[in-house]
């Protein structure tokens, strides 16, 4: 049996991986990537699906992640290009669209169509997310404060008193709504045109099995506007050739300092002896040992496959075990022969300049809440929320010329299916569906449609390894969230057994590829090593 000598295993070469190593190996640890995938980039991965046509398989777009992780991996000098977006969002509705720009004024305009009332309370609405989002973005870039810890914890909790207490008094008011109330109850306040709610209401769903009457959901909202393109809160961006060109920048910045990225490299059991960590065993019967094990992979996973949850302390194994994970998300990719065109969307410059933003069929939150419903009674729903993208008007580069690759991201679609029936005997008739309930807007769409690449909540789940099919590693509720992630007391990504640490999408700040929780991680087990708190057993 062959061993292996290393400074730092990491566990899976998603982007939090590869962030957490890159971060290990810069810091000058000899660093040992293992993926059991055949290739790198977990969710952040570019595949040709269809031959000519290449796209995002599952995550698709580009806003949190962090400018740090940016600056201190040198992506940009590893070939990562940011294509940003012209901003705004279109809802497309029956009969009509609803385009909303960044520029004030347009977005006014746009609003007023469908409510005055609306359109004159919106740009305190937008302003309000900003100043939220700027907190937030504060808040989900380092650890939170442990239940239970030292001097370290008190010092962070005093800085987040100090940030909330520079809010206004309504400010205060308003971020505890947000962070307790329901998307439907908070939108009410704001607004009474339908259009306007649906398209925030989907924020607070997305990737989050809750109807928009749930409490909870408006904090996911906030989840969803911390991101920034070039310092401007909110923005989204393409990353030209796919989300892979993140995890392939990532890696090559690990690599340059030295560290060993190897797929096909599954790892079946953490090794320990004394209530540490010596290092992992991989399938093939190889081990590498390491004082340092760095895990990107859903807790459950962590603890129950790689670990016996039994062997965790009282309240961390009653947290993991009850771990609340389930998104009921719905991934498609369509190979195009032409641009989709959308019925009530002009076709001319500002219409094209309006698709190469997010294109959401949300018309209302009583949509939203019938599709939850559907899903809850019969697992998937009739009329599905769908979030689409044509990255190829921004990026041609991901189709033949004139052709188009589009994005589909659905909700809601449960995991486990009633009856016992299996995603894998309906998976193509679900799909269908989606393909009907977007072609009632764009009737070219299915004439258009040469090849397509489908993803169920089952089959997110085999490929990532994502329990439940959940997209965040845990469901973003209010006692999964900052110190209770993944359980009070181990929210520094410090896990239960000594030199290990989680630094996946299970730990703070949650879902979205951010790159913060592989970053903390590192720099967290880079503190450990420095005080002498990690050493070889």
């Amino acid at each position: 049996m062959t061993t292996q000598q290393a400074d730092a295993i990491v566990i899976g070469a998603g982007h939090n991986g590869l962030a957490c190593a890159g971060y290990l190996a810069r810091a000058g640890l000899k660093v040992h990537v293992v993926e059991r995938a055949g290739h790198i980039g977990g969710a952040a991965l570019t595949e040709e699906f269809h031959p000519g046509y290449r796209n995002s398989v599952f995550s698709y777009l580009v806003s949190l992640l962090d400018a740090r992780v940016i600056r201190d991996l040198a992506l940009k000098d590893h070939g990562l290009e940011l294509i940003k977006r012209p901003g705004g969002s279109l809802q497309v509705l029956d009969g009509d669209h609803m385009y909303l720009p960044r520029d004030p004024a347009a977005a006014r305009a746009a609003l007023a169509r469908f409510s005055e009332k609306d359109a004159g309370r919106f740009q305190a609405f937008e302003d309000m997310l900003e100043r939220f989002g700027d907190l937030v973005r504060a808040l989900a870039a380092e650890p939170p404060p442990n239940f239970g810890g030292g001097i370290g914890d008190l010092m962070t909790l005093l800085g987040t008193a100090n940030r909330m207490r520079k809010l206004t008094v309504e400010d205060q008011a308003t971020l505890a709504e947000l962070m307790t109330m329901s998307i439907g109850d908070f939108l009410d306040r704001w607004f009474e045109s339908d259009p306007i709610k649906g398209l925030f209401g989907f924020e607070g769903v997305i990737g989050n099995f809750q109807g928009p009457y749930e409490q909870g959901t408006a904090y996911v909202l906030l989840h969803h506007v911390f991101g920034q393109i070039d310092g401007q809160t909110g923005a989204w961006a393409y990353a030209k050739g796919g989300m892979g060109a993140i995890t392939q920048a990532m890696a090559g910045f690990a690599r340059a300092k030295g560290a060993v990225i190897e797929t096909e490299a599954e790892v079946v059991e953490i090794t320990r002896k004394g209530g540490r960590t010596t290092g992992v065993l991989l399938a093939d019967g190889r081990r590498i040992e390491a004082p340092v094990v760095a895990a990107n992979c859903h807790p459950r996973i962590l603890y129950g496959q790689l670990l016996p949850l039994e062997e965790a302390p009282d309240a961390f194994r009653a947290k993991v075990g009850h771990w609340r994970s389930e998104s009921a998300t719905f991934r498609m990719n369509l190979a195009l022969s032409e641009l989709p065109k959308f019925d009530t969307v002009p076709h001319d410059d500002t219409g094209l300049t309006a698709m190469q933003n997010t294109i959401d069929i949300c018309p209302s939150l009583p949509y939203l809440q019938a599709a939850h419903d559907d899903a809850r009674r019969d697992g998937w729903a009739k009329a599905p929320i769908v979030s689409m993208c044509i990255p190829s008007i921004s990026d041609p580069t991901l189709a033949p010329e004139g052709h188009h690759v589009m994005s589909l991201f659905c909700q809601h679609f449960r995991r486990h299916l009633p009856d016992g029936r299996s995603w894998d005997d309906v998976r193509e008739t679900v799909a269908d569906g989606i393909v009907d309930t977007v072609a009632a807007y764009c009737p070219n769409l299915k004439g258009a449609i040469v090849g397509r690449q489908i993803h169920s909540p089952l089959d997110i789940e085999r490929r990532l390894n994502m329990v439940g099919g959940d997209i965040f590693h845990g469901k973003l509720a209010l006692d999964q969230i900052y110190s209770l992630r993944p359980a009070a007391g181990y929210a520094d990504h410090r896990m239960p057994l000594g030199g290990l640490y989680l630094c996946g999408s299970g730990a703070h700040p949650g879902g979205g590829v951010s790159g913060i929780p592989g970053r903390n991680a590192a720099l967290a087990a880079l503190k450990d090593l420095k005080r002498g708190r990690v050493e070889n057993p």
